[in-house]
């Protein structure tokens, strides 16, 4: 596999798509971090580390509102064939503040207002809304 967390988030936007409560990725310290930023914006309930015919995994609960998916666009923003990678002060808003894009820094995995208040930047991995 080329791209771990854009297999992750195509997981997740293909669970959402069928209305599954519970999708499995292979687990990795990356994909950890990336749920724990999902997590804390509240874009997903949380997720458990399991283990699948011998393999961990994690198994990630989706969230949904009313019946509507609460992720509305996950979009992979740096692939391993082009590397987006920005200032604190350059990296964009997602739809004016309402989303997050999820940037991987010196000071670890966290979202666009957190890296702009640490004032580090970093690749950003992803964008949520």
């Amino acid at each position: 596999m080329n791209d771990p967390i854009g297999d992750m988030l195509t997981r997740i936007r293909n669970g959402q798509l069928r209305g599954k409560s519970v999708v499995s990725t292979p687990a990795s310290k990356l994909r950890a971090w990336v749920l724990d930023v999902l997590a804390d914006e509240g874009y997903i309930r949380g997720y458990e580390k399991t283990e699948a015919n011998g393999h961990p995994a994690f198994e990630i609960s989706l969230k949904y509102y009313e019946g509507t998916p609460v992720i509305r666009q996950l979009k992979r923003v740096s692939t391993p064939g082009r590397r987006v990678y920005m200032g604190s002060k350059d990296i964009p808003q997602v739809r004016q503040g309402l989303g997050v894009s999820i940037v991987s820094t010196s000071k670890g995995v966290m979202s666009d207002a957190n890296a702009r208040a640490a004032k580090v930047g970093g690749e950003v991995l992803c964008q949520v809304f």
